[in-house]
């Protein structure tokens, strides 16, 4: 070894003694790089400024890179193409089903309740308004109709059928009081659904069904308690006749305590159709975040039993579950965005108005494609087992849909 060899070695070794060594937080091994060889954790301190640390977290959930922009377009326009990658896999070009899913359902329930809450406060159980306007016409019809009957000949013949007119006539005044009283939103939601039977009886010409009958009878009773002062329950919760609740497999205490549970939500439901209807939806879609990340396991499970003999890992199937619902997202979020859009440009520009129902419809027809589509391309049957158990998923996640729904209005309600 020559002089200058030696010198440089012991100049290296002098380099190292005097250089101060990062050590791992973590193991206290010496770290030669941005992570730990020894336990892997980054050397990086993590106690930083507020926003660098949100900005690093955002990072770690949603990995914004360009990961991003390769999977947004196959997510909307590829069927099963995501799900096909990730389980061939050819994972590091996309973002992963579980961050792809957080990220689209965060976005579009915050979108969900920022619309919800601009719907004029809150989302009314029918549009009294709209049938305020049937209602003021058809006055207006009845009114000419009875001054031509009283003007008629005969009139001693006619007094039945101009008695029966007038009552019609006195009748729809008297909804059309009810559609306009500015204070009383419950007398106005409980009109509106009786004056939607009437139509419905006239338009069809037919007398109403037995069961419409009795929904009838029951609004015209909640119609004149609304009207004298006394509370009526809107929620039909009870399974016994004399409406409670009674269920065999609970002791009577039980029964008692579910009982004064349901009368709790009755009373706080009429008074949110009294008060305004938007807290108590604001409620209920911030419960759904979490029921239906409860459904998504459920999903997966129902296609794992349809699909029992594929030799497929549960995993396999709740990739898709991720995906099916992040692309169903997704498309929700474009059309809550249309309909956005439409109001806005629906006077200054009616034309693209026209275009925009256009993109919606054909949004609206492209989810069932797509979800066919997409179940087909990943499970490899043929269409006729493909159809069969496309619609046996369909109808069983309807079902917990359903249930969902009912589950995030009642929790929403207790809450309220």
């Amino acid at each position: 070894m020559s002089n200058t060899e030696i010198q440089d070695t012991r100049l290296n070794a002098v380099n190292e003694k005097e250089a101060p060594q990062t050590r791992c937080s973590n193991c206290q091994a010496i770290i030669a790089g941005p992570y730990c060889g020894q336990c892997g954790q980054n050397s990086e301190s993590s106690i930083k400024y507020f926003w660098t640390v949100i900005l690093h977290l955002l990072d770690d959930v949603f990995s914004f890179d360009s990961r991003a922009s390769r999977t947004i377009w196959p997510l909307l326009t590829r069927p099963g193409f995501l799900t096909n990658e990730y389980i061939l896999g050819r994972r590091v070009h996309y973002v992963p089903p579980l961050r792809l899913y957080l990220f689209i359902s965060i976005v579009f329930f915050i979108t969900l309740k920022f619309f919800a809450a601009s719907e004029n406060n809150g989302i009314s159980i029918n549009n009294s308004e709209e049938v305020l306007t049937q209602v003021t016409n058809h006055i207006s019809e009845l009114e000419h109709q009875y001054k031509v009957m009283i003007n008629q000949e005969n009139q001693e013949n006619q007094l039945q059928a101009i008695q029966l007119a007038k009552q019609n006539l006195d009748t729809f005044k008297t909804y059309q009081k009810d559609l306009s009283d500015p204070k009383n939103k419950l007398l106005k939601a409980i009109t509106s659904e009786l004056v939607t039977l009437e139509f419905r009886k006239l338009e069809s010409n037919q007398p109403l069904t037995d069961e419409q009958q009795k929904q009838y009878t029951k609004l015209i009773e909640q119609i004149v308690k609304v009207r004298k002062g006394e509370k009526i329950n809107l929620l039909s919760i009870g399974n016994s006749s004399d409406g409670t609740i009674s269920l065999s497999f609970l002791s009577a205490e039980k029964n008692l305590i579910l009982n004064n549970f349901a009368i709790k939500l009755e009373e706080k439901a009429s008074k949110a159709v009294q008060e305004g209807t938007g807290p108590l939806i604001q409620l209920v879609i911030s419960k759904l975040p979490q029921l239906l990340f409860v459904l998504l396991p459920l999903f997966a499970a129902i296609l794992k039993i349809m699909y029992l003999f594929s030799n497929r890992f549960y995993m396999e199937h709740l990739t898709v579950a991720l995906h099916s619902h992040s692309f169903v997202f997704f498309s929700i979020l474009q059309l809550e965005i249309i309909d956005m859009v439409q109001d806005t440009l629906l006077k200054t520009s009616p034309g693209l108005d026209s275009t925009l129902n256009v993109a919606s419809i054909i949004l609206l027809i492209w989810m069932p494609i797509y979800l066919f589509i997409m179940q087909k391309r990943v499970y490899k049957q043929g269409y006729v087992m493909t159809i069969i158990k496309y619609f046996i998923v369909g109808m069983a996640y309807s079902a917990l849909i359903s249930i969902t729904a009912m589950a995030a209005f009642v929790w929403g309600l207790a809450e309220l």
